[in-house]
């Protein structure tokens, strides 16, 4: 039987349970030298996840909230050990979300939709000056349109394969300037058997036909309103209601989850962040689907609050 979770300290505690048991078959992965830390690496992952579903972007806020919650995570470690320690997990917190993922059982879901999200690494006007600008640019940023917003950018598109139900099954961290269906193919290419949705930027009769005949894979696009072949407009209201649940995943991640805000320094904080945002979404996704639709708008009051 799925306990209930009443309020904030059920919660926490339900996290840490699952966070420990997916813990128990990767931590040999993350071994150190030395006494173990007072605050161990399954305590930073829960107080991170949750942190992340709250909207505590910034170490300090998080510190700060955590640190009146002293019952239930005693020892915490202070900003800068926080910030070692979660870049050094920053592939536990992906593997953990591919546990999360496997426990989904996606395995049904065959409806994809291919978009992406801006990810800016500093201020526009800020590059030119920035003493930091050549370690991004060592890393792949670089400038980049952003068309939904109108805009240039200085850093990274985040591009996600989204199922029809709101789970982000896969990613990829590309460069501003590259374009979205020359990242697509290669995220499409980890991939076999689905239909997959796509803005007009996808749109390549060639490119669909190659993923046809070598993955199986249906690439679909709406075609421009100056394209002979036109689709039914029934088609049409499908296709875009099936793009707006998508439109709903991104609007968590950035509203709730503020992924397209950065207050990271390196391309290596930058990573430890998105990774433990997009297991948080994970995580919360699956909690909910554990507990049913009666507790699911309970749990988003909780830690959410979408």
């Amino acid at each position: 039987m799925i306990p209930q979770i009443c309020n904030f300290e059920d919660l926490c505690l339900y996290v840490y349970c699952i966070v420990d048991d997916i813990w128990k078959g990767i931590a040999h992965r993350f071994v150190r030298p030395g006494p173990a830390p007072k605050c161990s690496d399954q305590e930073l992952i829960v107080m991170t996840l949750i942190g992340e579903s709250r909207g505590w972007e910034m170490e300090t806020d998080m510190l700060s909230y955590w640190a009146d919650q002293r019952s239930l995570f005693p020892h915490l470690p202070t900003q800068s050990r926080f910030n070692r320690r979660r870049r050094a997990l920053s592939q536990a917190f992906n593997l953990v979300r591919q546990h999360l993922l496997a426990r989904l059982d996606l395995t049904q879901d065959r409806q994809m939709v291919l978009d992406s999200l801006p990810i800016e690494v500093m201020g526009f006007h800020l590059v030119p000056g920035s003493a930091t600008k050549a370690d991004w640019q060592s890393w792949g940023a670089s400038y980049g349109r952003v068309q939904s917003k109108k805009k240039t950018i200085f850093g990274y598109k985040l591009h996600l394969l989204i199922t029809v139900s709101g789970v982000i099954k896969d990613f990829v961290l590309a460069s501003a300037h590259e374009m979205d269906l020359a990242v697509g193919i290669g995220l499409l290419n980890e991939h076999s058997n689905l239909t997959v949705m796509g803005d007009k930027a996808y749109i390549s009769a060639r490119v669909a036909e190659e993923l046809r005949v070598s993955n199986n894979i249906r690439l679909l696009s709406l075609p421009r309103s100056n394209q002979k072949e036109q689709l039914l407009k029934e088609v049409c209201r499908i296709f875009n209601s099936l793009r707006q649940k998508v439109e709903t995943v991104n609007s968590q991640l950035t509203e709730q989850f503020n992924i397209e805000r950065n207050h990271a320094y390196t391309f290596w904080g930058l990573c430890a962040r998105l990774y433990s945002k997009l297991t948080a979404h994970t995580l919360f996704i699956y909690i909910n689907r554990l507990l049913g639709k009666a507790d699911c708008l309970h749990i988003k009051k909780l830690a959410f609050p979408i």
